[in-house]
């Protein structure tokens, strides 16, 4: 291994990942159509008790408004026990280290952000959330959100498969079975390899122990609601301080991590997410959660080929996922094999750029885990992403740009790429002059009307977000660094917001009304912005009748179709969101990496 090349090193990481990925999501894949068409229901006697309980008839199929309202509802009624949990654990029990309720604002924000999918996180758990908060509000919602992106889909794909059809399945049926039958059982499996492998799981009360000598830091200084105090410049100031003890955090961590990944949810127990040596202390940890992340949204290809039939459609989608993960991979391992050159002038040894990573994992496979988290909608990290180098950091912040379809989250990933797929085969059609049809059904007006608010939403909320945040003083407030990384720091923060994924830039100060506010916003509209019309999409479709495939059909399977999809994507984030990253990312890079 010591006489292999970085780069071959790389390769061979990234190959042993996909085919491991593969091997799972192609049985899981099966398995999970079998559930939604209700050929599994191992536990159907108290699924039947507890659709009677709750009065709900599994056999009423929904309209997609009616769906669509379901959704909403559930989702409000979820927002509404994680912000009342958040604002009571301090009278609530499993509390060891006696947190008292967090701010209306941060609970506010975190109540959507785990509502949404997007686990965006303005505080640390482990010195915030109690127990009971982390496993009843969050862990819980975790599960219910990821379900709420496998049943959307699952509408979507009806829509496609069905013909002359007023229905699109039952949102409370669609919830139990992708919550019951397929996010327990993949958690249960991962919180088992997690917990083997050195991921603590218990509810004991944390530990103080001496550390062998003084260590003094800087922090922020806060006042007494915990919020940023600032300085004369209006930027936070800082103090020093001095500890001589540690606290070391408990809790139940792989059962937390499971669905955090299996759901690509993504907030950690610990501020250090995935980083910390508790949640993710070994190469072998990290590959199972890297596996996590992925394998539910690469088994939902399978899916969908299996259930529209013709299993042709799924391998497409899956090569175009596939074809733009390898890319982003590539882009985002060499930029942080670069070593900058104000280091390497110093002297430093020309070893890439190891800041914010943990050495255990290295540059290869924190690289791997980067691309993985944001292009899927999770927002785990294994590393600092404020530490990228500039390229690095465009890599991610890109991913999440193009609208989170490389594999993506849950269910939105693969209802965010048929978005596209649809958008591809209008343009095509457009260049022929022919009506566009997708798996049998003529596009037309009303669809593209939809498909257009899904697309344009999200890079409204990203762009109208951070014109609002740098131009007003409370958002300027929170950028710690000045300049083009500032900038950085700021867009990144939106577009992870927007498009549910949940990671950041840490050098923003966020947890203050303002941001929490804002990326309430970006989060809400940015899931069900996206939801309302994927499902309108739905309906309109399963109505429609199927037409036979003619001479003049666009095929939408086979290397074509690939290299068309991937184009849409690419071309559609490029062009919307390139003036943005060029004040960014681009312009730090030019910055610590002259031409010479």
């Amino acid at each position: 291994m010591n006489g292999l090349s970085p780069s071959v090193l790389a390769a061979g990481q990234l190959i042993v990942y996909l085919v491991l990925l593969l091997a799972l999501a192609w049985p899981l894949g099966g398995y999970i159509a079998r559930v939604f068409d209700g050929r599994i229901r191992f536990g159907a006697a108290l699924e039947a008790r507890i659709y009677r309980l709750c009065g709900i008839d599994p056999a009423q199929e929904m309209g997609w408004k009616r769906y669509a309202l379901a959704v909403l509802l559930f989702n409000a009624l979820g927002f509404a026990a994680v912000f009342a949990l958040q604002l009571l654990q301090g009278a609530l029990p499993f509390n060891p280290e006696g947190f008292g309720a967090m701010t209306w604002d941060s609970a506010l924000n975190t109540a959507v952000s785990f509502v949404t999918n997007t686990n965006w996180q303005g505080y640390s758990g482990e010195s915030t959330m109690s127990y009971l908060t982390q496993m009843l509000a969050l862990a819980v919602q975790n599960f219910f959100s990821a379900a709420t992106g496998l049943a959307v889909v699952m509408a979507l794909i009806r829509g496609l498969a069905r013909h002359s059809a007023q229905t699109i399945g039952n949102f409370w049926v669609d919830l139990g079975r992708g919550t019951a039958y397929v996010l327990l059982p993949v958690s249960f499996v991962v919180a088992l390899l997690l917990a083997g492998g050195g991921v603590i799981q218990n509810l004991d009360g944390y530990k103080t122990v001496p550390l062998a000598e003084p260590v003094t830091f800087s922090q922020p200084k806060v006042d007494a609601a915990g919020q940023p105090v600032l300085g004369a410049d209006g930027k936070p100031a800082m103090e020093e301080a001095t500890t001589r003890e540690q606290r070391l955090p408990m809790g139940p961590v792989a059962s937390q991590e499971a669905i955090k990944m299996a759901g690509t949810n993504g907030g950690g127990f610990f501020n250090a997410n995935s980083a910390h040596p508790y949640e993710n202390p070994t190469p072998f940890t990290n590959l199972v959660e890297m596996l996590a992340i992925f394998l539910i949204p690469a088994a939902l290809c399978f899916s969908f080929g299996q259930m529209v039939g013709d299993r042709r459609q799924g391998w497409t989608v899956l090569a175009t996922m596939t074809l733009l993960f390898v890319i982003a991979v590539v882009a985002v391992t060499a930029a942080e094999s670069q070593t900058p050159g104000y280091l390497t002038a110093q002297g430093a040894t020309a070893v890439g750029n190891l800041e914010g990573k943990e050495v255990r994992f290295g540059i290869n496979a924190t690289s791997l885990f980067v691309a993985i988290t944001t292009g899927a909608s999770c927002g785990a990290v294994n590393a600092m992403h404020d530490s990228l180098t500039p390229l690095g950091g465009l890599v991610p912040m890109l991913l999440m740009q193009l609208g989170e379809v490389v594999f993506g989250g849950v269910g939105t990933g693969l209802y965010s790429m048929l978005v596209f797929a649809i958008l591809a085969v209008f343009l095509a059609g457009l260049m022929v002059g022919r009506t566009p049809e997708y798996l049998g059904k003529k596009i037309e007006s009303w669809e593209m009307k939809m498909i257009s608010v899904a697309i344009l939403i999200t890079p409204f909320l990203v762009l109208a977000g951070t014109a609002a945040a740098v131009m007003t003083e409370a958002g300027r407030a929170g950028i710690l660094n000045p300049g083009a990384h500032g900038f950085s720091e700021v867009l990144y923060a939106l577009v992870s917001a927007a498009n549910n994924n949940g990671s950041a830039f840490a050098g923003l100060s966020a947890n203050t009304p303002f941001w929490n506010l804002l990326t309430a916003v970006a989060m809400a509209f940015g899931r069900f912005g996206v939801i309302l019309p994927v499902l309108a999409v739905a309906g309109s479709l399963a109505a429609k009748k199927r037409i036979r495939e003619g001479a003049g059909t666009l095929p939408t399977h086979g290397t074509l179709f690939v290299v068309l999809l991937g184009a849409t994507v690419l071309i559609v984030g490029a062009l919307t969101y390139l003036p943005s990253l060029a004040l960014g990312p681009i312009v730090e890079h030019l910055i610590l990496f002259p031409a010479h």
